[in-house]
């Protein structure tokens, strides 16, 4: 696969317009275990609003990509269908492709793009994951026209968020040569994508300007990302392409069943970013959008900040809270009074069958909590 390429020798840009063969994938899957009791299995964190906007986060993704895609795809577990068609009722049944079982990205995302390959190779498709909040939308948006660019001269486009800090529970990605690619004056080639840093090197990151932040935003031509997955996991390749074949026929439940159990569960980045970028054919669109994946409750006091003089953030359609000297965030799905008195940055989440108590400081060890109550059997609170 060469790096040199001539966006005007592409003969599918001459065909149509690269927005007009534009497909969104969302890839809604995984609890979100940090946003526990509120984010469960059978009530992922993105079937709610955890914005305070009236969105649910899957909506909101749907409604930032709809007016830019010929085509939208979702990518859910069987237990979320009906929640997912009732938050999207504009979404098909072709277009709804229902997981037996978590597998990961790479099967989720290239299933998606084995489906549409065969409805139209020339596709170039687009995965966002349903659960994150970007703004403005028209920034965002932007991004993903110049990735779609991009992507139509025949490489797989991720969108680099900038880094507002020297974060270190996300991977990075390295910017290369500047890339001269009509209608996306931003485009970079990528040199390399980098594990989670620690601190230090975190911080050298950001100060050098040229790490942004990988946010698991890619943009491709269909037959691009079959290609190196069919490189670097043939067997998975294969399974799809099965799954993808009897799609649109009435064996596709019978193919689905026998088949999707026996993929490999891997991230779609060792499964193709990575080895892409090796090979020379990932680029990158730096993303001046704010951008957050909600990973724990400090998060959602961070999105949501304190409206009045209490010093709480409060969530929830029927919040009863009573604050004096306090400060932190307090999401209820219940009636119940909720008095804080003399305590800082708490983390109350209260449910009809469970309740957490925490800091914003300990936002992230409530997986240690869920992992904990698996291991007794408390399944019926997961």
């Amino acid at each position: 696969m060469s790096t040199d390429r001539n966006p005007a020798a592409a003969p599918s840009d001459a065909e149509a317009p690269a927005l007009a063969r534009f497909h969104a994938v969302i890839p809604a899957g995984g609890v979100g275990t940090r946003l526990w009791p509120l984010s469960r299995a059978a009530a992922p964190k993105f079937l709610h609003d955890l914005t305070g906007s009236g969105q649910t986060l899957i909506r909101a993704t749907w409604d930032r990509l709809a007016p830019l895609a010929a085509g939208m795809m979702v990518v859910t577990g069987e237990a979320h269908q009906d929640a997912v068609c009732h938050q999207l009722p504009a979404l098909q049944d072709g277009d709804l492709v229902l997981e037996p079982s978590p597998k990961d990205s790479a099967a989720a995302i290239g299933l998606a793009a084995a489906i549409l390959s065969l409805r139209d190779p020339d596709t170039i498709m687009g995965s966002f994951a349903a659960d994150q909040v970007i703004g403005p939308v028209e920034v965002f948006q932007d991004a993903v026209r110049q990735a779609v660019a991009t992507a139509a001269t025949g490489r797989i486009v991720t969108i680099g968020i900038t880094p507002s800090h020297a974060a270190t529970g996300f991977g990075y990605i390295r910017q290369g040569r500047a890339l001269k690619v009509p209608g996306a004056p931003d485009a970079h080639d990528v040199a390399a994508f980098v594990e989670k840093p620690d601190q230090k090197v975190a911080e050298r990151y950001v100060k050098s300007g040229r790490y942004l932040w990988n946010a698991g935003m890619f943009v491709a031509p269909v037959g691009l990302m079959l290609e190196h997955l069919a490189a670097n996991e043939p067997e998975l390749h294969a399974g799809l392409m099965e799954i993808a074949h009897a799609w649109a026929t009435d064996r596709r439940d019978e193919v689905m069943q026998r088949v999707w159990p026996t993929l490999k569960k891997t991230a779609i980045d060792y499964a193709v970013a990575e080895p892409a970028a090796t090979a020379g054919d990932v680029a990158v669109i730096p993303g001046t959008f704010t951008w957050d994946d909600v990973g724990d409750f400090a998060a959602i006091a961070r999105l949501n900040p304190v409206k009045d003089a209490s010093g709480i953030t409060v969530i929830g359609d029927t919040p009863r809270v009573y604050s004096d000297d306090a400060s932190g965030v307090v999401v209820t799905d219940t009636k119940r009074v909720i008095a804080l008195i003399g305590i800082e940055d708490v983390v109350i989440v209260d449910t009809e069958d469970a309740l957490l108590v925490t800091t914003t400081a300990h936002a992230q060890d409530v997986k240690k909590a869920v992992e904990s109550l698996k291991a007794t059997g408390a399944d019926d609170v997961l």
